[in-house]
């Protein structure tokens, strides 16, 4: 930091706080809409609560790279609006410092976020994508226990039914038991029980429910009759399902590091399909990327409002272009994955016109004198505020008419 001047520490600290503020809001909402459904998921699937914090663990990673460019966007965009409404900006435009010159701390903070995104949507995020996917494979493949839900009947091993009224000491006392087996010969075993609990055995395909206090009633075809007994305590071996193995890394485009997706789109010998999806999703995280670098030129263009107005459109529109030029990319991924447009065009043009939108702004609030690139819109949004504001204004007048009231006059 000793080489940035007073008025770049100055400037940093505008930026910073605001940056980590949205960055952390931004995190924190994505992590919480997706908090509810993945409870939801893990209790369906009856696993246990440890797995949701994994799974938003491995969340995290995909959300802040959508978090940071919002951050970085937001973070410059607040602190220069900051300086022009207090008029600090013009009094650095007074003393010679220029619009670029400004930005060289923006600059650098857009560099780093920028390295630290193409860390995230290159290596890390394919990575903690695919083990997401796992955890999602193994809770619903019963890789975290035997799915045995209280009050209801669950099917428990092969040919085997199993009811408990309740569960109490984390599953260890269980009572109200009914199990019914069946085998392949026909013969069948239903069994009642006061009270029971789940063992271990040193076979871990298999695992033990010993009941006791119950009644077992058992059939075969060559009995004339049912056969009853009473017990104190029996056992029965639970034969646990087989879970498969989940698939190699790399069953979706997402879950590629980006070195992988060059050697498949450049591998011949592979469906020109795959390529083509491959370079799309290769394309598609540089041009994500890349984009950082244009922000802090759009965070300026809008963040100045015209002179003696505090006007917030500028705040609104940055949001709105940034999530439309990302759903842009999205869109252009699928054309190229499918290939009907290069990936290379079908991801880069609209970048490219994104540049000079956000170029051509930037030239008119930095060079052209009075220059506001979003003018127009500032007078459709004034406009439209003051005929809102005497829509309100005229229902208050009525209401005071019908009280024998006078109107308050413009000058009061």
């Amino acid at each position: 930091m000793k080489f940035l001047t007073a008025t770049d520490r100055y400037i940093f600290r505008l930026v910073m706080l605001p940056l980590l503020a949205t960055l952390a809001i931004a995190a924190s909402l994505l992590l919480l809409e997706k908090m509810l459904n993945l409870f939801d998921f893990v209790a369906a699937e009856g696993g246990p609560v440890s797995v949701v914090w994994r799974m938003l663990a491995n969340l995290l990673p995909e959300y802040l790279s959508l978090g940071i460019p919002i951050g970085l966007l937001l973070g410059i965009l607040l602190a220069f609006r900051r300086l022009a409404t207090s008029s600090e900006l013009d009094i650095f435009r007074a003393v010679g410092m220029s619009y670029f010159r400004l930005l060289r701390v923006p600059f650098m903070l857009a560099i780093a976020l920028a390295a630290i995104n193409f860390a995230i949507v290159g290596f890390i995020q394919p990575s903690s994508r695919y083990l997401y996917e796992e955890l999602r494979f193994e809770l619903r493949s019963g890789a975290f226990g035997a799915k045995v839900r209280v009050g209801e009947f669950n099917n428990v091993g092969k040919n085997l039914t199993v009811r408990i009224d309740e569960s109490r000491n984390n599953g260890n006392a269980l009572s109200g038991l009914f199990v019914f087996a069946q085998s392949n010969s026909g013969q069948t075993i239903a069994v009642t029980a006061e009270q029971g609990q789940f063992l271990r055995t040193d076979d871990p395909d298999t695992i033990l429910l010993r009941l006791q206090k119950g009644t077992l009633v058992h059939y075969a075809p060559s009995y004339k009759s049912p056969r009853v007994l009473s017990f104190t305590s029996h056992d029965i071996p639970i034969p646990l399902p087989k879970i498969e193995n989940f698939r190699t890394r790399g069953g979706k485009d997402r879950e590629y590091l980006i070195t992988e997706l060059v050697q498949i789109g450049g591998d011949a010998q592979k469906p020109l399909v795959e390529r083509d999806r491959a370079w799309a999703n290769f394309h598609f995280r540089l041009v994500e990327v890349a984009m950082m670098l244009l922000l802090p030129l759009l965070a300026l263009a809008l963040a100045v409002p015209p002179k003696r107005s505090t006007s917030a459109l500028g705040v609104f529109l940055s949001i709105v272009m940034v999530v439309t030029y990302h759903k842009i990319n999205e869109y252009a991924e699928g054309v190229g994955g499918m290939g009907i447009v290069d990936p290379f065009i079908a991801l880069w043009l609209p970048f490219l016109l994104f540049a000079a939108l956000i170029l051509w702004m930037y030239h008119i609030i930095a060079h052209v004198p009075g220059g506001q690139p979003i003018g127009a819109l500032e007078v459709f949004a004034t406009k439209s505020g003051k005929w809102v504001k005497s829509i309100f204004r005229f229902g208050r007048k009525s209401r005071l008419a019908t009280i024998g009231m006078p109107a308050p006059s413009a000058e009061t």
